[in-house]
């Protein structure tokens, strides 16, 4: 049984997620816990390899779905079970809800599929709190324009961020029990305190 602490933030590009994941982080260390802070599509050596596969080849969206979960696997077996069991704190940028996200809504796969495959490689484990940093994607381009060179999802216009956006919101709706849902367009300041909030509220912080 996992004794560990596992936690996503999910949100399309542009959302302030890395900045929120480092408090938190740094918070969870002073605290004197061990952290383990990792992303998806990524976290070890295969899994980042998948990645660069998924950001930067064409390829159509079930290619695209099944090296995510392949990730995924890889990632959950060699570095996220593991630290749950040992009794760590997991932070994840990202996790499955992105692929229902981007793969399902964004490209517009089928979510059964998705479903299944999310059965598959998980066997039934979820973070046991998600914080889902939402906002306009308009705001998010503007925030991303010129920051660096877009990867094949950046690049995309914003009707198919509208489309991620809408599939984030369906993924909370679906578990609002799991799911934290922060006005990532507020002041900073304003965005960190609902970050604590939802934290505390869970006896994360």
């Amino acid at each position: 049984m996992s004794t560990g602490r596992f936690i996503s933030f999910e949100g399309i590009d542009g959302a302030g997620k890395t900045t929120h994941i480092d408090a938190v982080e740094q918070a969870w260390r002073a605290a004197g816990h061990e952290v383990v802070r990792t992303r998806e599509p990524g976290g070890t050596a295969l899994a980042e390899s998948l990645r660069e596969l998924v950001l930067h080849q064409p390829m159509d969206a079930l290619t695209e779905a099944l090296l995510v979960f392949a990730a995924r696997r890889d990632h959950v077996q060699q570095v996220i079970a593991p630290a749950l069991a040992r009794g760590a704190w997991v932070l994840c940028d990202r996790f499955t809800d992105a692929t229902f996200a981007y793969q399902g809504a964004g490209r517009g796969f089928d979510l059964q599929v998705l479903a299944q495959l999310e059965g598959w490689v998980q066997q039934g484990l979820q973070p046991e709190l998600t914080l889902l940093f939402d906002l306009p994607p308009a705001v998010a381009a503007a925030r991303l324009r010129d920051a660096r060179q877009p990867d094949r999802f950046e690049s995309l216009d914003e009707a198919f961020f509208e489309r991620v956006r809408g599939g984030y919101l369906a993924r909370q709706a679906a578990d609002p029990q799991r799911f934290a849902l922060v006005q990532a367009d507020a002041a900073p300041q304003a965005v960190a305190a609902q970050v604590r909030a939802a934290l505390q509220s869970r006896g994360l912080a």
